[in-house]
């Protein structure tokens, strides 16, 4: 980190960038006291001859310190020096079949990804003070197989490159924003930085619900019941084979620490007194809608079929008849609360149950635009333009809410700036 006369200056690397949710959060939460600067960034899509998450990237944020290329043809001295390594990586299988040294043996075509990060981070001679990386909440308990066991060998791989890590599962309509959606997020520390060295004098509790930067960003307390410990302190290789096998559920709570190899995890729950986000005051006005996002009444039977409760027989490619049920969803989605989680599909005019219906006049149903999923995920409006809409909606079901990456920036600033 650099410091001006008045200004802290925390360099930043961006991997797995996608169009740039994390990016927009942290220079958002750069300030007087600090600025996030982004110093080197790379996204790539396997097997796509387009890059089309590359190219809006680049278009909304300039090309200087882009790399669109696979991250494993990128050598760690080829990444500049930085302070925070951030990302959003894909959410698939962790484990560890035999050494690191052998790529073959780690199991999950993008799991993979995974020990880049690794790779990054042991070869940098100086490695990162901070890390900041999310992923779906379910990793808190895959695979199905072994409870767990993905997110304790991630745990341990940190630890034994010197960081103590926290995380938290944060849905951002609980605080306020337009959208729900869980993510959890780790926040790591190198074991030479203050907020390591305060993070070992304090005890558990107190820095999930008080003294951690994400505490501070998301207020929770915990809930009644005791908090869980145990032991991630194994050979990775022993940890991928034996973590979780025979138990049925995952000892990993919604918030939690690693340190030292040894894990404090407790569930939280968040405290927000302000009123919560409506789907409603992010739309679009009406004469500003493409007609093709209205669904014709003739279509609108499939719609309700899809999105309402059945209980009927079915049939499998071979023949197989099974009974097949399913609850109603809300149709169409209601405009007084947060909005659903986004999902990829939502663009194109296909019936579906899964995408958002809205019906602001009582009278015509539509899908939601780009520009509205843009503002459900806190990013300006336009910020995808460039590519088709079935891709600016596929990349908003991809996105994190920006808002999360802004609190949880802002937080960790000031707590840098306070040790």
């Amino acid at each position: 980190m650099s410091k001006g006369a008045k200004r802290v200056t925390i360099r930043v690397a961006e991997l797995f960038a996608g169009v740039g949710g994390f990016r927009l959060g942290l220079e958002r939460a750069s300030g007087k006291e600090v600025c996030y600067q982004v110093v080197f960034s790379n996204q790539w899509e396997p097997a796509r001859r387009a890059q089309h998450a590359s190219q809006v990237y680049t278009a909304r944020f300039g090309t200087d310190h882009h790399v669109n290329a696979d991250i494993a043809t990128v050598k760690s001295k080829d990444i500049p020096e930085h302070d925070l390594l951030v990302g959003g990586f894909p959410c698939q299988d962790y484990s560890v079949a035999s050494t690191l040294r052998n790529s073959k043996g780690l199991q999950g075509k993008k799991g993979v990804l995974w020990w880049q990060i690794h790779r990054i981070l042991s070869e940098k001679k100086t490695p990162p003070a901070y890390l900041l990386l999310e992923n779906v909440d379910r990793l808190l308990g895959s695979p199905v197989g072994q409870r767990g066991r993905d997110l304790a060998v991630m745990l341990r791989s940190l630890d034994e490159l010197g960081y103590a890590v926290e995380w938290r599962v944060i849905n951002a309509a609980e605080f306020g924003m337009p959208q729900r959606r869980r993510r959890v997020f780790l926040l790591g520390y190198h074991k030479r930085t203050a907020l390591y060295k305060a993070l070992r004098k304090a005890a558990p509790t107190e820095w999930l619900t008080e003294q951690g930067p994400l505490s501070k960003a998301f207020p929770c307390h915990l809930e009644p019941g005791l908090p869980v410990h145990f032991s991630v302190e194994k050979g990775l290789d022993e940890l991928s084979r034996t973590f979780g096998e025979r138990k049925g559920r995952t000892p990993f709570k919604n918030a939690g620490i690693l340190m030292d190899g040894l894990v404090f995890t407790a569930a939280c729950k968040p405290e927000f007194a302000g009123e919560p986000a409506r789907l409603g005051d992010f739309l679009q006005p009406a004469k500003d809608i493409p007609a093709d996002f209205f669904i014709p009444r003739r279509e609108l039977k499939q719609w309700r079929y899809l999105k309402g409760s059945k209980s009927e027989a079915r049939s499998s490619a071979n023949g197989h008849r099974y009974a097949y049920s399913e609850g109603a969803m809300v149709f169409p989605d209601p405009l007084d609360r947060p909005s659903r989680t986004i999902i990829t599909g939502e663009g194109g005019r296909s019936a579906s149950r899964f995408k958002h219906v809205v019906c602001p006049d009582g009278k015509n149903y539509r899908r939601l635009t780009p520009v509205e999923l843009e503002r459900l995920n806190m990013f300006p409006d336009g910020h995808t333009v460039g590519v088709s809409d079935a891709w600016r909606a596929f990349f908003m079901g991809n996105a994190l809410v920006v808002g999360v990456v802004e609190r949880i920036g802002r937080a960790l600033a000031s707590s840098i700036i306070a040790k």
